[in-house]
């Protein structure tokens, strides 16, 4: 069957139904018939001109969402929220006239985007915390593995693949401290009139500023929110967009840092992402396992980081009390970004949850670096031994520097060792240098560190928020 209809991929590939439903039509008309019920029950409990009777019709036909009728009136009138409001009216015709009383579009257009923004924050939290969880447990269980770490991609001194997890684990940390501060200041838009100054609500209301306030914060706590913006102009302030884009390209960030290093870990045949038994892996190289989960993270993550962008720029061009030029451009970034951090975050807990490792890789590469690392040690135990330490340091550098020639010449193994104990200058016995080369011995405190930051900074956490640790994330991945 032909599919002639651009489709997103974030939806057909990669985001979650739950993600997906946030941003769908029906949660946002719904949010918004949600905002007119609560509009009129408050009017009504603040003495307007509203009837139970009409209150009660409201509340009948919450659910009821007629696409046909609003796809007609929007054609006719090019508002979307005056064709909801008329396709809904035709629904409640005893409540029609009192539909949106006193507000302006905002009302539903901006307190709607931050009830689904609120959801979307708290699906995306909950995924943060699985992935945190399977960090913790990755963390835990190869605390004490050594691997050849890396600066400048060189070999440097050696650390364990639980303490890099834990440099992971600590970036989306730091992500969800970021997340539960925006999360908590989030404020409701309110029902401030078409300049944000409350006038025709203080005019229902014959002048009693108390009331119009009173509604607003009434209606804000129905939608479950503590704080109301305080000043505004027909919008919020578009800077709220930018500050949950932050966080979103944050996560983002960590992921994509997270992805690249497994990314090069694969390289080094030390990691594999999950695999199944009749994945293809390149339809040219039959037997490749390409590391394309990881890929898949970091090239969302690009997208996510290029699209914080456009709230820096809308928030920064908004004229005076407001402008158009904001909608089509939120309409897309935001719900985008969402659903792109969605997927990412899925990605993450399928691929820590599910990935394989090669300690006896990781050794081999350890082994093949250990004799240039391990060159100070030696250089001390030989002067113990009674050698003199800068004969003994000229030494050593001739050696290493002649043995790397010829490994990158030649492609030869690493003979360091052998031209170490064979010099009767360093009075090394095979005993005596294998005791010096132990690599756990070249690991630092890393092993403590992992175990130590993951019982007192991951599992408080994971603890705190056991109910987060649900199912949604880990399914099946989408190629």
């Amino acid at each position: 069957m032909k599919k002639p209809v651009y489709e997103s991929p974030l939806c057909s590939r990669y985001a979650s139904e739950r993600m997906q439903y946030i941003f769908s039509p029906d949660y946002k008309f719904l949010t918004w018939h949600r905002l007119w019920l609560a509009l009129a029950e408050n009017e009504m409990a603040l003495g307007l001109n509203v009837t139970a009777g009409q209150v009660a019709e409201l509340r009948e036909n919450l659910e009821v969402i007629d696409y046909e009728a609003a796809d007609r009136y929007e054609r006719a009138l090019r508002h979307d929220v005056m064709a909801h409001i008329r396709a809904w009216g035709d629904h409640c015709p005893r409540a029609r006239r009192i539909i949106h009383l006193g507000a302006t579009s905002c009302y539903v257009d901006d307190n709607g985007d931050l009830i689904a923004y609120r959801e979307a924050l708290r699906q995306i939290r909950m995924l943060l915390i699985n992935a945190l969880a399977a960090l913790a447990d990755f963390a835990e269980k190869h605390a004490d593995v050594p691997v050849l770490a890396y600066t400048h991609y060189q070999a440097a001194q050696p650390t364990t693949l639980g303490k890099r997890a834990c440099m992971w684990a600590q970036d989306f940390l730091f992500d969800l401290e970021r997340l539960d501060y925006e999360l908590s200041r989030l404020p409701f838009y309110g029902c401030k009139g078409a300049t944000g100054t409350g006038a025709s609500f203080l005019a229902l209301f014959g002048g009693d500023a108390g009331k119009a306030m009173e509604l607003e914060r009434r209606i804000a706590s129905d939608m479950g929110f503590e704080r109301v913006l305080p000043i505004c102009g027909q919008t919020y302030t578009r800077k709220l967009d930018y500050f949950i884009l932050s966080v979103l390209s944050g996560i983002a960030q960590s992921a994509s840092k997270m992805a690249t290093d497994l990314r090069l870990m694969a390289h080094e045949k030390e990691f594999d992402e999950p695999f199944t038994s009749s994945q293809v892996g390149s339809s040219a190289m039959a037997y490749k396992r390409n590391p394309m989960r990881c890929e898949r993270i970091c090239s969302l993550a690009r997208y996510v980081l290029c699209d914080t962008l456009n709230p820096a720029i809308t928030a920064s061009v908004q004229w005076l009390e407001r402008t158009l030029d904001d909608s089509a451009n939120r309409r897309i970034s935001i719900p985008e970004a969402f659903l792109a951090v969605d997927a990412i975050l899925g990605l993450v807990i399928n691929v820590i949850s599910g990935c394989t490792v090669y300690p006896g890789m990781m050794e081999r590469h350890l082994r093949e670096e250990l004799p240039f690392l391990a060159t100070e040690n030696i250089l001390m135990r030989a002067v113990e031994l009674g050698g003199d330490r800068q004969e003994l340091h000229e030494v050593i550098r001739e050696y290493s520097v002649e043995t790397a020639r010829r490994m990158k010449e030649t492609g030869c193994a690493n003979d360091l060792e052998e031209k170490l104990l064979a010099d009767g200058r360093f009075k090394l016995t095979p005993e005596s240098l294998g005791e010096i080369l132990d690599i756990r011995k070249f690991t630092g405190l890393a092993p403590e560190q992992a175990r130590d930051f993951v019982a007192h900074s991951l599992r408080p956490v994971i603890e705190a928020n056991r109910a987060e640790l649900e199912a949604d994330g880990k399914g099946e991945i989408k190629c």
